[in-house]
């Protein structure tokens, strides 16, 4: 599994000033919200990337 999905042992609060910057694009495509999570997770844990996303990940990197 990617580095990235690791599950963090201790919640940080919401990164509230990482939030402000870097906002989900409107109507984004799949890899945008691959690419947006993945960032998230480094930045914040305000909330766990979405199961269905840590699914497409994983099929993406089979597919490589």
């Amino acid at each position: 599994m990617h580095e990235e999905l690791k599950y963090r042992s201790q919640p940080m609060k919401i990164n509230k000033e990482w939030h402000l910057k870097n906002r989900m694009p409107k109507n984004p495509t799949l890899d945008q919200r691959i690419s947006w999570h993945l960032e998230h997770q480094k930045n914040c844990s305000c909330r766990e990337m979405p199961e269905k996303l840590k699914l497409e990940i994983q099929k993406k990197s089979q597919k490589h």
